[in-house]
């Protein structure tokens, strides 16, 4: 991971297109999460139904802050424990956030992930604002684990940011913030 690599990778974020990244487990997709073209090419290259919802990522509580119930709730002090790092949260969005179907899958709930990865990290800080973090796998495949597999797998049809991947053998563990449960 480069300064200048990842100037292109926001770039390419901010016209619209989706990148591959690597994660604390293995290679994401990402795009800019309130642009629905860019949100649709990627269920588009993945295969996957916009139903879903996805997961945001970012590299600091400040940036997902204005989109979700926090602070003061019973489930804080977890929450800000975990973060950042490999723990991703469904929590409840703010009456004001006002975030698109195709983020929450129509729900009034949204995951999200403050990442302590560093590649990631370095992305969300220049692009500045979260991005969406699903495996990059077309659906129910085995997700990449290097740039020579997303190309094999994406072709031309999503850039790759070469970094080194985190040292979970398994993706992010998904919690719902409200009731405790182990969703992944």
């Amino acid at each position: 991971m480069t300064e200048t690599s990842i100037k292109q990778a926001v770039n390419i974020l901010q016209a619209g297109g989706v990148i591959a990244y690597p994660t604390e487990a293995v290679y994401g997709l990402g795009c800019d999460p309130f642009n629905l073209q860019a949100v649709e090419k990627l269920f588009h290259v993945k295969q996957r139904p916009v139903e879903k919802g996805v997961i945001l990522v970012a590299a600091s509580v400040e940036q997902i802050s204005t989109y979700v119930e926090l602070q003061g709730r019973s489930w804080e002090g977890e929450v800000l424990a975990s973060w950042p790092g490999p723990m991703t949260w469904v929590l409840p969005i703010k009456t004001t956030a006002n975030l698109p179907d195709w983020i929450t899958g129509g729900r009034n709930t949204v995951a999200i992930r403050v990442s302590a990865h560093p590649t990631v990290q370095a992305l969300c800080r220049a692009f500045g604002q979260p991005i969406v973090s699903t495996s990059a796998n077309l659906s129910n495949q085995t997700p990449a684990s290097s740039c020579a597999e997303i190309k094999q797998v994406f072709e031309d049809s999503v850039w790759c940011l070469e970094g080194e991947l985190g040292d979970l053998m398994q993706p992010t563990q998904i919690k719902e913030a409200s009731s405790g449960q182990i969703l992944r």
